[in-house]
């Protein structure tokens, strides 16, 4: 049996232990046997270390005639100031919009449209970004616009109005989905609403921002020792090499990016109620802080959240949704990130009439991982699950070198996908039960709950003080007159 058989075999059984986990080992389909997985060796990227500092990873990848490509820029919204909060987004908008000294954003939307090309730009809150695909052909002719919006972009003020008013409607609107109030307001609780990662843009924040600090970022931030570039498709790696090597060798380095100070304050354990009368359902998070992805407790949270709060065999899933019928979504866990902190979020979905009552069906559920371990057959079926549809994950060479670009921006070891495996296959069920009572505790969770308290089967007062949040957005400066709103009315 080949490598690839054997994975999508182990695959599919794990698949069914999950949709039906009462089955045994004793069913008659369980009684192939099944080869252990493959060894895992992905395809390795090419890394180049330039002297200015910029670091290139190359990955051929010849199944399409196409190559794409990401310069990611140290830097991102969590270190723009807080009266200027939105800042990181309004740039990287108007970074590609704008277009370059030689050509506006509109010139270059014509010339890339007849080309089948793209060059594009994002941010997010650790990071900016450019990045390209196109043709094989189209390449040298598609970098250079890459190349010049990296290096030499424009701002044009038309672009940035623009950008504003879009920045305006989007904050009008952000109280109308239940499930986008409560992963906003969650992320204050479990950092802090002064955290960067916590912070939300305002009409005022948005309004303050000019065309100087625009320029400024790029000035401050757009440098090669800052930069870690990516390039995959149907090229040959030396002639790549040069191409870049090439482009970039007169660019000088300039100051590093320094990562802002950042503390977590974790709200204080306690009931939290976001009125939204409009509503008959409620949106439900316990909230604390979670840890890294470098932590020694990484392996045991990922597969504790695959038992707790994973697929349809997880503990939350087979008792809140399939038995009780008390919520019609559940998820979340302890949340890991690569350089700070993750929010632990146990989330849930439910009609209104029955607010408390999950909420008391969840706290069972954790009280039940002390007096109802995590089992051996939980784990092996966690783990099966979790090495399973991981190959699925870095299946192209193009996941492989997104992952490893991430390695080299947070600083981990090089082979951590590769240890990733090991780490999994490593756990066992003590090691999940010491980690349940470091970061699984009800009575060391904030809860949230977002809906319409007329309608609850409850008060949630009845479960303790609570503590109510206002979500009213700050009315836009005068001098913006309708500028904020689309339709000229402030919300």
């Amino acid at each position: 049996m080949n490598a690839s058989r054997a994975s999508k075999l182990a695959f599919v059984s794990a698949l069914c232990l999950a949709f039906a986990p009462g089955l045994t080992a004793q069913e008659p389909w369980a009684k192939i046997p099944i080869p252990p997985l493959p060894a895992f060796h992905p395809q390795e990227p090419k890394r180049i270390a330039l002297p200015n500092g910029m670091v290139i990873f190359l990955q051929e990848d010849h199944e399409l005639p196409t190559i794409d490509g990401v310069a990611r820029v140290r830097g991102g919204s969590r270190s723009e100031p807080d009266a200027k909060a939105g800042l990181v987004s309004l740039y990287s908008e108007v970074w590609r919009t704008s277009g370059t000294k030689t050509q506006t954003g509109d010139q270059l939307d014509d010339y890339l449209e007849i080309r089948a090309a793209k060059v594009e730009t994002g941010a997010s809150e650790d990071s900016t970004t450019v990045s390209l695909s196109c043709l094989k052909q189209d390449f040298n002719d598609v970098f250079k616009i890459f190349d010049e919006i990296l290096r030499a972009p424009e701002f044009r003020d038309e672009k940035l109005d623009l950008a504003k008013r879009q920045a305006f409607d989007a904050i009008s609107r952000r109280n109308d989905e239940i499930s986008d109030i409560a992963h906003r307001e969650a992320i204050k609780l479990a950092y802090g609403p002064k955290n960067p990662y916590a912070r939300t843009p305002e009409y005022a924040t948005v309004a303050a921002v000019t065309r100087q600090d625009l320029m400024d970022w790029h000035q401050n931030y757009v440098h090669p020792n800052n930069i870690i570039i990516g390039i995959v498709g149907d090229f040959d790696s030396a002639q790549m090499e040069a191409t870049l090597r090439k482009a970039f060798r007169d660019w000088q380095k300039g100051p590093p990016s320094k990562a802002p100070e950042l503390h977590f304050e974790p709200a204080k354990p306690g009931y939290y109620l976001i009125k939204k009368e409009d509503v008959n359902q409620s949106n439900v998070r316990l909230v604390g802080l979670g840890t890294t992805r470098n932590s020694p407790d990484y392996y045991p949270i990922e597969v504790f959240n695959e038992v707790f709060t994973g697929g349809f065999a997880s503990r939350l899933t087979q008792s809140l949704r399939t038995a009780q019928g008390l919520a019609y979504s559940v998820g979340g866990g302890i949340g890991t990130r690569f350089d700070h902190p993750g929010a632990e979020q146990f989330a849930l979905g439910t009609k209104s009439s029955t607010s408390i009552e999950a909420i008391q069906g969840l706290y069972a559920q954790i009280d039940e991982l002390s007096t109802k371990p995590i089992t051996n057959d939980e784990l092996t079926r966690a783990k099966d699950s979790i090495l399973n549809a991981f190959v699925f994950n870095f299946d192209t060479p193009d996941k492989v070198l997104r992952e490893r670009m991430a390695y080299e921006f947070y600083g981990y070891p090089p082979d951590f996908l590769e240890r990733y495996r090991a780490g999994i296959e490593k756990v066992t069920t003590a090691d999940v039960a010491r980690i349940i009572p470091k970061y699984v505790h009800k009575d060391r969770l904030a809860v949230l709950v977002v809906g319409n308290p007329a309608d609850f089967d409850k008060p949630l007062s009845s479960l303790g003080p609570v503590k109510e949040i206002d979500i009213t957005i700050p009315p836009p400066p005068p001098q913006m007159g309708e500028a904020a709103s689309p339709a000229g009315k402030q919300p």
